[in-house]
């Protein structure tokens, strides 16, 4: 088994920092302009495939949405969570 190791307290507050900031519209765009690579779109291809067979009903993938949402906020520490 390999061993975790735990990030420094800096480098989590730099991720969570980057996660959290706000894109100019420019970065955006850029972003959406920029085509995915070959293995990429192979990864996300197989990933809907999964999903579709593990829930092949919308109902089924909006019960999921919903139980993975509130999953997420029960474990997110209260400064992350989104305010209703």
């Amino acid at each position: 088994m390999k061993r975790v190791l735990t990030p420094r307290p800096e480098t989590v507050a730099r991720i969570r920092a980057l996660a959290a900031r706000q894109l100019t519209p420019e970065e955006a765009r850029q972003a959406l302009a920029t085509p995915l690579g070959e293995l990429e779109l192979e990864e996300s291809r197989s990933l809907i495939r999964w999903f579709r067979r593990r829930y092949p009903t919308p109902a089924a993938r909006l019960a999921y949405a919903r139980r993975a949402y509130r999953r997420w906020q029960t474990a997110a520490p209260p400064d992350e969570r989104p305010r209703s």
